[in-house]
């Protein structure tokens, strides 16, 4: 579902973006960029272009997958994700993959005219492990 773009091999870090695609289209993409060095802030982001898309659960598997990936290969204390309050459907994709809702500066977006509050929302590493242990374990359990 992921595809990756150029790699660049004398990088120690991850790709920062990659290409999402569902039934052999390319419907989006997933990037992360680093907001502070020293702390590893990470910030990920997800733009999914073709709107018969949404709803599919696309966001949420490409979320669930990259921030694994992140996790995977960084070393990360936490992954973040900002939104509008208006993109209910992005706030129900990240909470599923395991985000919660951190901060929320309130009318500091303006999306069509109207301002919408922007929604800080993230995930601590001990969360997503105990996700991923859940998860295995309930799969072994079956």
């Amino acid at each position: 579902m992921l595809k990756r773009l150029d790699v660049d091999p004398s990088d120690s870090k991850p790709v920062s973006i990659r290409i999402i695609e569902s039934d052999r289209q390319i419907v989006g993409t997933i990037s992360y960029y680093i907001e502070d060095e020293l702390s590893m802030w990470l910030e990920m982001g997800i733009v999914i272009y073709r709107s018969v898309q949404w709803g599919r659960g696309v966001g949420t598997r490409s979320l669930v997958m990259w921030s694994s990936h992140l996790f995977e290969q960084m070393p990360l204390v936490r992954v973040g994700l900002t939104t509008w309050s208006g993109n209910e459907r992005m706030m129900r994709a990240a909470v599923k993959a395991g985000l919660q809702v951190e901060g929320r500066m309130r009318k500091c977006r303006i999306v069509r005219g109207q301002y919408y509050d922007s929604i800080r929302m993230g995930m601590l590493r001990e969360e997503w492990e105990q996700k991923l242990a859940s998860h295995t374990s309930r799969n072994v359990n079956n």
